[in-house]
């Protein structure tokens, strides 16, 4: 019985885990983009209706999150072992001529995969979880009624502070910058890829990682500018004012819904949100 070696992975599964579970990545990051870009809407309504519809599929949505986390660790246990498969078959003379071959792209993909999970994780901590700024929790908004988890002033909030927008920046840069990649190395993992087209599926990859660094940092990058700008294209300003004072009469131990005026005037951006009873409100 011990002589018997241990089970492996055969390189083909290994193949088609990494790029089903690269493909299931790469369709949610457009998904997630398109949703994001709704805070360009005009007002703050889109994006609390999607984020309250996503927020009402209760368990689900955690069962699809905790998917798609497994997906990501997946990717990158394949991808490390693959690495590691190619490096034993190849030998040290090869990979140093393969090396001065590759794309940049190709050669940081594991490093660039394990900062995108650490960027994932800090921001399910700082939007999902609510960790970092205790009061996104509280935040509603009102609508025809009805009182929706305020996602919108939490965007602007979080993205207010120069070293999260630019973290932000850099993690999506490097995502792109795998997608770039991944993209097409998934065709020719699953065998679909030639010489043929792959001219083609290396060009549509870089298309694809250049549109969705641009939509995603499109966010952060037009929050930094309207806090610094007379004629912002978002009321970050005036968010941020109201939510400083509601942050100073709010406490975590007896938390209240705190609603932002989103109708000031210019001259009036520093009036405080609303902080309303937890009596009078159906919150989350």
């Amino acid at each position: 019985m011990s002589d018997i070696p241990p089970a492996r992975i055969p390189s083909l599964v290994k193949k088609y885990l990494m790029a089903g579970s690269g493909m299931v990545f790469t369709l949610f990051v457009l998904g997630h983009m398109l949703g994001n870009l709704q805070i360009f809407a005009g007002s703050p309504g889109p994006i609390n209706r999607y984020a309250n519809f996503l927020q009402s599929l209760g368990e689900l949505l955690w069962l699809v999150r905790l998917f798609l986390l497994a997906c990501i660790v997946v990717h990158i246990w394949m991808a490390i072992l693959l690495t590691l498969e190619n490096r034993r078959a190849r030998g040290p003379g090869y990979v140093k001529n393969a090396t001065v071959q590759a794309t940049y792209a190709s050669r940081t993909m594991i490093w660039s995969g394990l900062i995108v999970l650490a960027f994932i994780l800090f921001h399910l901590a700082h939007y999902t979880l609510q960790i970092i700024h205790p009061i996104f929790k509280s935040l509603e908004y009102v609508e025809d009624g009805h009182r929706l988890h305020d996602v919108y002033a939490m965007v602007l909030i979080g993205f207010s502070y120069p070293a999260v927008a630019a973290f932000y920046v850099i993690a999506i840069g490097l995502l792109c910058l795998h997608l770039s990649h991944g993209v097409s190395s998934m065709f020719q993992s699953v065998g679909l890829r030639n010489e043929k087209w792959r001219y083609c599926l290396n060009n549509a990859a870089l298309a694809y990682g250049w549109f969705i660094f641009l939509g995603f940092i499109s966010v952060p990058v037009a929050v930094q500018l309207s806090l610094h700008s007379a004629h912002p294209m978002l009321p970050v300003q005036s968010v941020l004012s109201q939510i400083e004072t509601a942050d100073k009469a709010w406490s975590a131990e007896t938390p209240t819904p705190v609603v932002v005026n989103y109708f000031l005037p210019s001259d009036n951006a520093a009036a405080p949100a609303s902080v309303t009873p937890p009596a009078t409100t159906k919150g989350f």
